[in-house]
């Protein structure tokens, strides 16, 4: 039998680029002609996206399958887990959630999710003509060796080709690619069919010897050494740690202040205000005062909202926030931060943690009680304030009511969504990816905003420029030759 020509990416550790290269050749191969579609068996992620279909995956898989000019769907992410607070991670598989578990119970689990991952994958087959699977964290990690499903393991069970990626601008390269080859198996080291350095800066012929000891070490042919592609900036991070490397920018016209909260989740409904040119969005870690000559504060959404508010407390940032209202500032809070600014989040059935209620910020007049079932669905929407169209996603467990209701944030439909307070400076809505419609993006940031931006077009853009970039630099037909089907 024959597979469907695949090809597996995988890193020598997290945030080497492994997501952003599976999105730059999902695009270069798909501008070739080809049916292509991405794959990520296991994704550790509090960053989502909904599909369709109504379920959830990983924001780095709808990304992939944007630049494979399709809608996402459950079975390119068949396992996200994404990290709570005590009780571990929740573990959604092929977009349901199937429960929470902590690390060693999650362990456990693995062979029994691997023919859910392999079912996702020979359905993605048989619609397209190459599948790019990305690999998570590591396969170096050999201590997690034992039913993984996530790097390895997956590329065993599939029978698939691996390109090992290794981030050169953290340093350390040769060490991270020779040190792979001594710790894997010798059936694992001889699965990977080459490597790819990434992040280079600077003449890329100063690193040949570099290139020539890797390979003489390993045995492993370079497929290509990729240059630091700042245009990547413009593409949504998978991972929060994107943010502790966010710089804001100083002088410009509008100050949008994030608290950079332990669980952030879908943090990305950010990127379109980080792309304006006249807003300078801080995201304030912890240990740092909100700033007070903020026109903004988001408080965005969060994967355990009674856990991060306490946090947001223990930061002091809840008087920050008061001290910003009396100086007239504005206050918008995203899901689960909409949640955090109203009086009450009562969690009756342990959804987060042990039963209780806790008291919110108290600046909406609204209460939240927490609910075992997710809400998940795509929506379009008007804003009430500005009367402007946007079109976003709903993807949280609760249920919000109390007077401030009355003044609601959006229209969907026949329902409305958030809540607004009495005198329209503190809002909150469940909408995510709403900053993306640009006309109600500008209507948001006001009349001191500057020239019109076209988001959506600047990331066809950044796809099709990081395409072209990957076709410059890596041997993308050898990549194809790699993949080409096996008979069995």
């Amino acid at each position: 039998m024959k597979r469907t020509p695949a090809i597996m990416i995988q890193g020598t550790g997290s945030d080497v680029g492994k997501s952003l290269l599976v999105a730059g050749l999902c695009r270069a191969f798909t501008r070739r002609g080809l049916t292509v579609r991405p794959f990520k068996p296991q994704n550790m992620s509090n960053n989502a996206a909904v599909t369709a279909d109504g379920g959830e995956i990983g924001r780095a898989q709808a990304l992939q399958a944007r630049a494979c000019g399709v809608a996402p769907t459950t079975d390119m992410n068949p396992v996200l887990l994404k990290p709570q607070s005590e009780i571990g991670a929740q573990v959604v598989v092929q977009g349901k959630i199937l429960g929470n578990a902590k690390a060693r119970d999650y362990q456990a689990m693995k062979a029994d999710l691997l023919p859910k991952v392999l079912e996702s994958f020979q359905r993605l087959g048989e619609q397209a003509d190459l599948i790019i699977v990305e690999g998570a964290g590591s396969p170096a990690e050999v201590n997690l060796r034992s039913g993984d499903i996530a790097n390895m393991g997956f590329a065993e069970a599939a029978d698939l080709p691996v390109i090992l990626v290794a981030d050169i601008d953290r340093g350390g390269v040769i060490a991270t690619l020779v040190g792979s080859h001594a710790v894997l198996s010798e059936a694992e080291a001889a699965r990977i069919a080459g490597y790819v350095v990434n992040k280079f800066r600077g003449d890329v012929s100063l690193f040949d010897e570099g290139l020539a000891i890797i390979t003489a070490r390993t045995g492993w042919p370079s497929l290509g050494v990729v240059p630091f592609f700042p245009a990547a900036a413009k593409l949504p991070a998978e991972d929060a740690v994107a943010l502790s490397r966010a710089e804001a920018a100083e002088g410009r016209a509008i100050k949008i202040a994030v608290p950079q909260l332990a669980r952030i989740a879908n943090f990305d409904d950010l990127d379109p205000l980080i792309a304006e040119p006249d807003v300078a969005v801080d995201f304030v870690e912890p240990g740092r005062a909100l700033p007070g000559d903020a026109d903004l504060v988001i408080l965005p959404g969060s994967k355990a909202t009674l856990a991060d508010l306490a946090f947001l407390r223990e930061q002091g940032w809840d008087i920050d926030l008061a001290a910003h209202l009396r100086r007239g500032g504005r206050v918008l809070g995203l899901c689960g931060g909409y949640q955090m600014l109203g009086r009450t989040i009562a969690d009756p059935d342990g959804v987060e943690g042990a039963p209780g209620t806790s008291d919110g910020l108290g600046l909406l007049a609204v209460d939240t009680v927490l609910a075992p079932t997710k809400q998940l669905r795509t929506e379009r929407a008007i804003h009430l304030a500005s009367g402007e169209a946007l079109a976003g996603y709903h993807m949280h467990m609760g249920i919000t009511s109390g007077p401030d209701r009355a003044r609601p944030f959006a229209q969907i439909g026949s329902e409305t969504d958030g809540a607004v307070s009495t005198d329209g400076r503190v809002s909150g809505t469940y909408l995510h990816g709403l900053f993306a419609a640009d006309s109600f993006r500008r209507a948001i940031l006001g009349a001191s905003a500057g020239p019109d931006l076209n988001y959506e077009a600047g990331v066809e853009d950044a796809l099709d420029g990081l395409a072209h970039h990957l076709e410059t630099h890596i041997d993308i037909d050898q990549l194809l030759a790699l993949a080409a089907p096996i008979e069995t």
